[in-house]
């Protein structure tokens, strides 16, 4: 049995190898905000057939930001690598570049070759004899990547061009190669040489969003679980067993039964962060970064937590194989350091059964992050999980006053089933968006989650059993079963509303949006006749903006994006925000569903404005001169007020009174 089990367990993580490689796949085709803007022009202008031009490639950069020279030696930052497009009006181009500036990178713990601000650099090109006379433009690419004090962005290509004139007769001398200036050739590779992973930060993760603050909100809800985990059948009734092998050693003295405690938490942390570290790898530098908007995902997690609900429901028993926990509980037996250290593991695999809805959670949760966000979340939440045992290790008076193990373990168990049950259906609520199936519209995903929570309040009250508790008398309804029971009840009868285009308040991050609704007369009728979006029609909205010679607001959002849903439903109904937004023309464009819109958004953002974040928001003049650019989730009304306003004086150019 036990090797079906394992058997199983493989099959899932392959599965889901498969999901992450596609995803992968389609990541890698996307770019990220690029605070580098490269132009290019000919010196002379007018050159004749086989002459010399020189071209002037400028980078201008963003302030706080710094790119790598040609020359950076391999074993650290990505150099950039300038190069002029294939022609059949060139002969030979060489690359110049200026004396870079040597300075300590904190991201890579070297010395490296930057440049800030602005760069200059020189192609030298010998044009054909045989080029035709007439206008011609001649193309220049850069392969670079970019970094702060904090973070880098991956390696993206940027092409320039420019105009040339080949006439019989040039308009000029070339210029001529400063001094100071050397050819760009790569630096040597050396033999086993490896880029140095940035420390400051993962690649890939843009310098512009909300970020930061989703860390430390998932960092708080990962030391949460990792307490809760505890009131759980598999790991509440340990404490009492494991802290005895603690007081009752050898040695007898207090300091020694801290000791081994911390020796025994450093297991448990170690097995879990080891986990999210492996989950890192599998995923790759550039894995973690919107995975959420793939299909296969999505539905692989919708499917591992239906799995985690019915196996706490008690179907079946999820566990580690037993002879793997069999060798490491020998090794345990022996009383030493290495045998404590060994406890903690074994004592974390047994109490997977429990654990790993909560572990299956937060590890999906962190496909929102960066590279560092498993890691971190599976460190807190073994450190909440195993802080009760340390603090029981020092003050061991405490052990008493825990409550029995008993009925009351079962309850949790089951109730947590509910909950999971409820997140599979949000993960498949976003494969029906993305595909627009019209399935698990608003109103259908509201009823289930309000029978989900009113099922759980139901059983908390002692209105019905499961058949695995057997027929002994059912135990009286205590105040705290009453109150939990309550709460879910509550939480039921709230999410009423929303069927009928409520709002949900801070849920509305997880729950389709009013206009993904199975009622017209729903969906056609927002709250207010300020905040009437456009969907999935640039062309459309900008001709509108020029009629009306109204601002245009884009925002780039996703079906399966909770902050983007957030922003929609609690950013843009604050009165500030509505004043600000009243006379602009509003459109979102999704970029993660499997349609042609959604393909075109997602190029018109790429080229457009040289992002994939979402929300992405770019207010633009009714001529498309962008005017302002916001990307990520705030709850700073302020914030985001001045980012609206900043477009003003620029507005009332185009429109006066606005």
């Amino acid at each position: 049995m036990s090797n079906r089990r394992g058997l199983f367990i493989l099959l899932m993580l392959g599965v889901l190898v498969c999901c992450v490689s596609s995803a992968q796949e389609k990541t890698r085709k996307r770019q990220l905000p690029d605070p580098v803007r490269w132009t290019l022009s000919w010196d002379p202008a007018t050159a004749v057939p086989g002459g010399k031009v020189v071209g002037k490639l400028t980078a201008t950069i963003d302030s706080g930001w710094r790119l790598y020279a040609p020359t950076t030696p391999a074993g650290g930052p990505t150099p950039t690598r300038l190069e002029l497009t294939d022609s059949p009006l060139v002969d030979a181009a060489t690359v110049y570049q200026p004396q870079p500036e040597v300075k300590y990178d904190p991201n890579f713990d070297m010395d490296s070759e930057i440049y800030h601000d602005q760069v200059v650099f020189l192609i030298e090109v010998q044009l054909s004899e045989s080029s035709p006379l007439g206008e011609a433009v001649l193309e220049a690419s850069a392969f670079y990547s970019v970094c702060d004090d904090r973070v880098c962005l991956r390696p993206v290509t940027r092409k320039v061009a420019a105009p040339l004139t080949i006439a019989r007769q040039a308009s000029g001398t070339p210029a001529i190669i400063a001094a100071d200036y050397s050819e760009a050739k790569p630096a040597p590779q050396q033999s086993g040489s490896r880029a140095a992973a940035p420390q400051g930060g993962s690649p890939g993760t843009p310098r512009r969003t909300a970020g930061s603050q989703g860390l430390v909100e998932f960092g708080a809800v990962a030391f949460g679980f990792g307490l809760l985990a505890v009131f759980t059948p598999c790991v509440f009734p340990m404490i009492p067993i494991t802290m005895s092998y603690f007081v009752s050693r050898d040695t007898g003295s207090r300091r020694d039964s801290v000791f081994q405690a911390i020796v025994f938490c450093v297991g448990v942390v170690v097995l879990f962060t080891g986990l999210g570290a492996l989950v890192s790898v599998v995923l790759g530098p550039f894995g973690t970064v919107q995975l959420g908007s793939s299909v296969w995902v999505n539905l692989f997690i919708a499917l591992v937590f239906a799995g985690f609900a019915v196996s706490l429901f008690g179907a079946f028993e999820i566990t580690v194989p037993s002879g793997a926990l069999t060798s490491l509980n020998r090794i345990s037996a022996r009383g030493d350091i290495l045998g404590t250290l060994m406890m903690g593991l074994v004592f974390a695999l047994a109490s997977f059964a429990c654990t790993g809805p909560f572990v299956g959670t937060l590890l999906a949760g962190s496909l929102q992050g960066g590279l560092a966000w498993p890691v971190f979340g599976m460190a807190l939440f073994s450190s909440g999980m195993a802080l009760p045992f340390f603090f029981l290790a020092l003050f061991p008076s405490y052990l008493s006053r825990l409550p029995k193990s008993g009925s009351w373990l079962g309850r949790v168990k089951k109730t947590m089933a509910f909950l999971i049950l409820a997140a599979a259906f949000k993960y498949l609520s976003n494969v029906d968006m993305m595909y627009q199936l019209e399935i698990l519209t608003r109103e259908r995903f509201l009823s289930i989650w309000i029978v989900l929570l009113a099922l759980a309040a139901f059983y908390l009250l002692g209105f019905y059993r499961f058949p695995d508790e057997g027929d002994e008398a059912p135990a009286p309804v205590g105040l705290g079963r009453l109150a939990v029971g309550g709460v879910f009840l509550v939480l039921s009868l709230s999410l009423v509303p929303g069927m009928f285009n409520g709002r949900l308040g801070e849920l509305e991050a997880y729950v389709p949006p009013t206009d993904y609704s199975g009622f017209p007369s729903v969906a056609g009728s927002p709250d207010s006749q300020q905040n009437v979006w456009l969907k999935d029609d640039y062309d459309g909205a900008l001709e509108k903006a020029r009629q009306t010679g109204s601002p245009l607001l884009v925002t780039f959002t996703g079906y399966s994006c909770s902050n983007c849903k957030w922003m929609k439903y609690n950013m843009f109904p604050e009165s500030e925000i509505v004043d600000l937004t009243k006379d602009m023309i509003l459109l979102e464009l999704y970029t993660d569903g499997h349609d042609e819109a959604s393909q075109a958004n997602q190029e018109l953002q790429l080229e457009r404005f040289g992002s994939v974040a979402i929300p992405y928001y770019a207010l633009l003049r009714p001529d498309e001169t962008i005017v302002a650019e916001f990307a990520g989730r705030t709850r700073d009304v302020d914030e985001f007020r001045r980012f609206l306003s900043a477009a003003a004086p620029q507005v009332a150019e185009a429109r006066p009174g606005i």
